[in-house]
C-alpha cells in the first residue's frame, strides 16, 4: 500500500525518471562525465533494488506474525544462525561490490596522461578564483562580486593544476560531474575533456570562511578560435605572465595581483 502511494505521487508530481530516482543528475558535459553518471545511476538502482526487497519484507513480518488473537504471545526465537551470517555477508557482498566500481573509475578519473593540449593552473583563495594558462602566459582573476569566467576549448583535453595560498577550497564544475580539493602546499590536478559549447556554473564546494557562498566562477567552453581570440585579449589587457598562487589574497574587492613575467 505504502510503495503504490508512492508511486502515485511520484507519478503526479510530474517528475522525470532522472528527477525521481536519480536525483536530476545534470547530464554530463564532458567526455569523462558518463563515468561518473554510470557510478550514479548503478549506486542508486542497487539502492532501490535493496530498498524494495527490504520494504517488502517488513511488510511481509508485519502481515504474517500479527498478533491474531488479543492474548495471544508471538513466537519466541533466538540465534538463529543462518540469518546471523546472512545478514553479515550481504551487507559485505554490498559494500564490498561498491568499493571496486568507485575504486576502478576512480582510478580512471584521476589518470593523468599528460597528452593535453592546454595547461590550467586554478589558484582557489579566500574568496575567488584566479586561473593562469600556463601554454599561453596569461591570467584572469575575479572577485566575490565579479566572479571570474574559465575558458576551454571544445572537444581538447585540457589539464587543470589547482592550488591554494591559504586554506583549503574545492573546484567544482556541476555540469562536469567533477570536483577536486584545492589544498594549500599540494598540487591536485586532472584531465578532462568539455565536449559541450556553452556556459557552465562552477563553485567552490568546501566551506571556506566568511565569503564562501560568493566564491563563483563560469566556465565558457567554446571554439579554438574563440578561444585564441579570449587568450589575446588577455594579453591586449596587459594579463601576461602569471599570478603567484602563494601571494594571491583578498583585499576588500581587489585581489593583490602579484605577477611573474
Amino acid at each position: 500500500m505504502a510503495g503504490g502511494l508512492g508511486l502515485v505521487a511520484l507519478i503526479a508530481s510530474g517528475c522525470t525518471a532522472n528527477e525521481a530516482f536519480f536525483f536530476d543528475l545534470p547530464d554530463p558535459a564532458t567526455a569523462e562525465g558518463p563515468i561518473v553518471q554510470n557510478l550514479w545511476n548503478g549506486s542508486w538502482i542497487a539502492a532501490w533494488a535493496v530498498g524494495i526487497v527490504t520494504w517488502g519484507l517488513m511488510l511481509w513480518a508485519a502481515i504474517a506474525y500479527r498478533r491474531r488473537k488479543k492474548d495471544e504471545v508471538p513466537e519466541q526465537t533466538k540465534y538463529n544462525m543462518p540469518l546471523e551470517v546472512l545478514y553479515t555477508i550481504v551487507p559485505l557482498v554490498m559494500i564490498l561490490g561498491l568499493f571496486v566500481f568507485t575504486a576502478r573509475d576512480q582510478t580512471e578519473l584521476l589518470t593523468v596522461e599528460n597528452d593535453q593540449s592546454q595547461t590550467i593552473n586554478v589558484v582557489g583563495f579566500r574568496w575567488s578564483w584566479a586561473f593562469n594558462y600556463l601554454d599561453e602566459e596569461v591570467y584572469d582573476v575575479g572577485t566575490p562580486s565579479v566572479p571570474p569566467t574559465l575558458w576551454v576549448p571544445v572537444d581538447e583535453k585540457v589539464k587543470f593544476e589547482l592550488t591554494s595560498p591559504d586554506v583549503i577550497h574545492s573546484f567544482w564544475v556541476i555540469d562536469w560531474l567533477f570536483k577536486m580539493d584545492v589544498i594549500p602546499g599540494k598540487v591536485n590536478q586532472f584531465e578532462i575533456t568539455p565536449n559541450k559549447l556553452g556556459t557552465f556554473v562552477g563553485r567552490c564546494a568546501e566551506l571556506c570562511g566568511t565569503d564562501h557562498a560568493r566564491m563563483l566562477f563560469n566556465v565558457k567552453v567554446v571554439s579554438r578560435e574563440e578561444f585564441e581570440a579570449h587568450m589575446q585579449d588577455l594579453r591586449d589587457r596587459g594579463q601576461t605572465g602569471m599570478l603567484e598562487s602563494e601571494r594571491v589574497s583578498y583585499e576588500g574587492e581587489r585581489p593583490s595581483e602579484r605577477t611573474v613575467l
